[in-house]
């Protein structure tokens, strides 16, 4: 073994190797030894290879620095080949291929051998009509006829028409006749073209010069200021201007709230059903139905019990109540004024309604009992008391003052008034000192 061109290894040069930790050279030695492919021997490290080197084990040194990568190695020979494989799985079967083109006409084959002679065929159809054949020679003429003795003609009959002779030659023109009459006056002809312009005519001669006499005259007084001069015609509309820099890009703009539906929505649902969590509901006030059955839409304030119309529509409201202990008067109410009225006497009943309402957008609906004595809503764990409301179908089409944003409703200590149902000689809206 040699450590360069030229040049073998001394004691001297053993003793100045450094030896790598014993656990890491005997398992990469042991990873070249192994390997499929034996690298060549100027590629195996010097201490995979001296024997020298496997004496007293000294002190585990310092890790060196990581040498750099080392140029990749020759190819390996080629291993031996595999066994072959189990054959695979028959596949299903391909879609069918498109036709293929047509063929070319092949060439015409040899005359095959003559069949034996058919059975007699059907009758054909009648031939066309032959030519007609050329007229043949007049007869010799016949024996002159005997007179009888009253020696009268007798007209025999007529016979058939002779065929048609040849056609005669083209005769001479004939003589020019006398001229007719002069005809009436024509109609004037039209405009003829504008004729060709003339060569331009000679410069005249020179004229003498005149004699100039001119004075300057006296300046004369200033004229009247005259009349304003009529609007003139509007001029014709300028080139079109050079085009300006491109300004700078703004800053993005904060995205803005996403806006109530609009009035005009087929596609549009809204649907709630709530019920009651607490018993007695005080007066003037919307019943809150909290218990949310559904609000998918959020049409319905659980918070204020108050129903809001997304947009112009028809729509269904109904509520099923459980009376217990107290009379029972309650309302639905359209915009403070009251639609529907039931009264349950029964100390443990049900007050039901339900009404079909046509509601313009952001109109209220909500429930409201009469007073604190006739409030005897109720509900338990065996008995519920629920309000509900969907829209059957929107309106089509709605105008454009509709889609103004909905308001919201007054809080805190707003009362309402319990009014009274329209009817004859009633109004919508009674005195606020009026009894049902």
């Amino acid at each position: 073994m040699t450590g360069g061109p030229g040049r073998s290894f001394h004691d001297e040069d053993w003793a100045n190797m450094t030896l790598p930790p014993q656990e890491e050279s005997e398992v990469y030695c042991r990873m070249l030894l192994e390997a499929p492919v034996p690298p060549p021997a100027d590629q195996v490290p010097w201490f995979c290879i001296c024997t020298r080197c496997q004496g007293t084990l000294g002190p585990k040194g310092d890790r060196g620095d990581r040498g750099p990568s080392g140029s990749p190695g020759s190819p390996g020979r080629r291993g031996l080949t595999g066994f072959r494989g189990r054959p695979g799985f028959v596949g299903r079967q391909g879609i069918k291929g498109q036709k293929g083109d047509e063929g070319e006409k092949g060439d015409r084959g040899f005359e095959g051998h003559m069949g034996a002679k058919g059975e007699r065929g059907f009758k054909g159809d009648k031939g066309e009509h032959g030519v007609e054949g050329p007229t043949g020679e007049q007869g010799p003429k016949g024996d002159d006829g005997i007179c009888p003795d009253a020696c009268e003609m007798v007209l025999g009959p007529p016979g058939p028409p002779g065929l048609s002779g040849p056609t005669g030659p083209r005769g001479l023109p004939g003589v020019r006749g006398p001229g007719g009459p002069p005809g009436p006056k024509g109609d004037p002809g039209s405009v003829g073209l504008p004729g060709t312009p003339g060569a331009p005519g000679l410069k005249g001669e020179l004229g003498a010069k005149g004699e100039c006499t001119c004075q300057d005259g006296a300046v004369g007084s200033q004229g009247e200021k005259g009349k304003k001069g009529e609007l003139g015609e509007k001029g014709q509309m300028g080139p079109e201007g050079q085009k300006g820099d491109t300004g700078q890009k703004g800053d993005l703009g904060q995205m803005g709230w996403v806006g109530p539906p609009g009035p005009c929505m087929p596609s549009i649902k809204s649907a709630f059903s709530a019920g009651l969590r607490g018993i007695f509901p005080p007066p003037n006030t919307p019943v809150i139905f909290s218990n949310l059955l559904y609000n998918l839409q959020g049409h319905y304030d659980p918070t204020q019990g108050i129903y809001t119309a997304p947009v112009n529509g028809t729509y269904v409201f109904s509520y099923h109540l459980t009376v217990f202990e107290r009379v029972l008067k309650v309302g639905l109410f359209h915009n403070f004024v009251p639609v529907v009225k039931t009264t349950e006497p029964a100390e443990l009943g049900t007050a039901t309604h339900q009404v079909v309402l046509h509601l313009a957008r952001s109109d209220r609906v909500w429930l409201q009992v009469k007073d604190a004595t006739t409030n005897g809503m109720y509900v338990s764990n065996e008995a519920s008391s629920t309000f509900s409301g969907f829209l059957l179908h929107p309106d089509t089409c709605d105008p454009p003052m509709s889609r103004e944003p909905i308001l919201p409703m007054p809080h805190g200590d707003a009362t309402y008034d319990w009014g009274i149902l329209p009817g004859p000689n009633t109004t919508l809206i009674p005195p606020a000192d009026s009894e049902e």
